[in-house]
């Protein structure tokens, strides 16, 4: 997407010259011969740079002026100042009011692309250092070889080039923004802005001012979400706590990518990508009235599902083995080693906060590791709510010791087989490949034990090969 560069000068041959020039060069470009012009190009939509002439005959203001009136409005964007009756003194004034840079007329085309280059590329940076600061907690949650997950990045990948909105839908805690940050990544808008919205941290008298920003007397007060993702991705996460109000508003925007801030009466158009997510049921809100069937399909066009953790158990120990080294790192340590039993423990939990809670558990066993053992995470190591997990609640080892040989054998050997269906997901052939017996072998032990077999590991209903 190109940078949306706004060209103020008072001579139209220099803004038609700068214009080409900069057009030539694949950026996007506007422009205003006065101050007046220049504020309400500002108001109309905020533009990444801004090229400033110092004089600006006939105008209400001088360019110096305008910068400060600029600055007001929002000071982060970059303006580069240029005259063609430069001094030191101008240069000063300028770079004192804001200004990134300034340029003497007239000036070569190559010196005002470089000046372009280096103010847009602070810019760019400034923004992807928000960026990384806002995924400050996110990792790569989808990580992992299981059959759905290859599925969920072979659908982002395929979609990526295009303009298509995404519904991504699943439990909390699987990765739902992560995902949408990574099509973000892959698509030809990964250079402009990744913009999250919570609708469920939104009070719904905020929400609409959140999203579509503040106008009072025809003057921007404050850019909203979608004008700040103008260009790039607008992410609307748990999609199904939006007002109904907004719903309508948010419509209206997908249908012809414009609208009205809260106490304006202009339209605003933005070249926005949707991407939503929601943990619920869409279709239940539709059917109690909470949730607009219209808006459903037109952010519906690619379904994207990623299932729970405890339905693709075999991502476990890729997802456990990248937040060890991670948070290794971040501790100054060499990445410790994950034994056998602690990954069977971990793959054995039900993990009812998804990848988010085995993200929390990795970085709190590291945390609370002692120094003369953090190279090594054992089982007796991680949190009781695993390890409790991991056992099993019909029998401990207190219980067994009243019990005879007998019975205590077959109630060890029940839930030892347990935890391990329940490890491979209910793959019957990994789980005797692992325990070392024969796929045939083990169906008469299952069956001798009373322990049937379903998809996922649970017991009861069919087994899985």
């Amino acid at each position: 997407m190109a940078l949306d560069i706004l060209i103020v000068d008072d001579e139209q041959d220099i803004r038609d010259l700068v214009s080409g020039v900069l057009d030539d060069d694949g950026y996007g470009t506007r422009t205003a011969a006065t101050a007046d012009e220049a504020l309400a190009a500002l108001d109309e939509r905020l533009p990444s740079l801004i090229l400033l002439d110092v004089w600006l005959r006939g105008s209400s203001m001088d360019g110096i002026e305008l910068l400060k009136a600029i600055k007001s409005r929002d000071p982060q964007i970059p303006v580069i100042v240029f005259s063609g009756h430069g001094n030191i003194d101008t240069a000063v004034a300028a770079i004192s009011q804001g200004a990134v840079d300034f340029i003497e007329k007239p000036f070569e085309a190559g010196k005002l692309l470089h000046l372009v280059a280096k103010a847009t590329e602070t810019e760019r940076l400034r923004a992807e250092n928000a960026s990384l600061r806002a995924r400050v907690g996110h990792a790569e949650e989808l990580n992992g070889s299981s059959g759905a997950i290859n599925t969920v990045r072979a659908t982002l990948k395929k979609v990526s080039g295009t303009g298509s909105r995404m519904l991504i839908t699943g439990p909390a805690g699987v990765g739902k923004e992560v995902a949408a940050r990574l099509l973000h990544s892959w698509s030809p808008r990964a250079e402009s802005a990744f913009v999250s919205v919570s609708a469920a941290r939104l009070s719904p008298e905020r929400f609409d001012e959140e999203l579509f920003g503040i106008e009072q007397d025809g003057r921007l007060v404050q850019a909203g979400m979608l004008e700040k993702a103008h260009g790039g991705t607008l992410f609307l996460d748990e999609v199904a706590d939006m007002p109904w109000t907004t719903q309508g508003k948010i419509l209206r925007v997908l249908t012809d990518q414009s609208f009205m801030r809260v106490g304006g009466d202009r339209q605003i158009r933005v070249d926005v990508r949707f991407v939503s997510a929601t943990a619920r049921d869409l279709a239940t809100e539709i059917a109690e009235g909470r949730f607009r069937e219209d808006l459903f399909y037109r952010l519906n066009v690619v379904p994207v599902e990623i299932p729970p953790l405890a339905s693709r158990r075999e991502d476990i120990p890729d997802l456990a083995n990248h937040y060890a080294a991670r948070f290794a790192s971040e501790h100054r340590i060499a990445p410790p080693v994950i034994s056998d039993d602690a990954m069977a423990a971990l793959q054995a939990c039900e993990w009812p906060g998804n990848v988010r809670q085995l993200r929390n558990i990795i970085e709190r066993t590291i945390i609370l590791a002692p120094s003369n053992r953090i190279h090594r995470i054992e089982a007796d190591m991680l949190p009781s709510e695993i390890i409790n997990s991991y056992e099993g609640s019909e029998h401990n080892v207190t219980s067994l010791m009243g019990a005879p040989l007998r019975e205590a054998r077959e109630a060890f050997e029940r839930e030892y087989l347990r935890v391990q269906i329940k490890r491979f997901s209910g793959n019957i052939s990994k789980t005797a490949a692992f325990v070392g017996m024969e796929r045939s072998a083990l169906h008469r032990k299952l069956k001798l034990l009373g322990i049937s077999v379903r998809k996922n590991g649970d017991e009861g209903g069919d087994e899985e090969d």
